[in-house]
């Protein structure tokens, strides 16, 4: 299937990164992805291919043993 017409496959616009580090995620980004007020956010890099962007809840609930590596075992943290 070409990644194109992929009804999963989203572009949301370009961003600018601010003078101190900062990104804002487009609005609809974060609708789509759930991404609320005070989420966590992981960043993984790859010098090839570029950086992804995850919501810390989802990637610990898919890999428990993450949140030990991540120091998050507070209440708000799924075990």
């Amino acid at each position: 299937m070409n990644p194109a017409n992929d009804p999963d496959k989203r572009f949301y616009g370009a961003i600018t990164v601010s003078d101190r580090g900062q990104i804002v995620i487009p609005a609809q980004a974060r609708r789509d992805f759930g991404i609320e007020i005070g989420d966590k956010l992981l960043v993984f890099g790859d010098l090839r291919h570029g950086i992804a962007i995850a919501k810390a809840d989802e990637v610990i609930a898919r890999h428990p043993g993450t949140a030990a590596i991540l120091g998050d075992t507070g209440p708000d943290v799924p075990h």
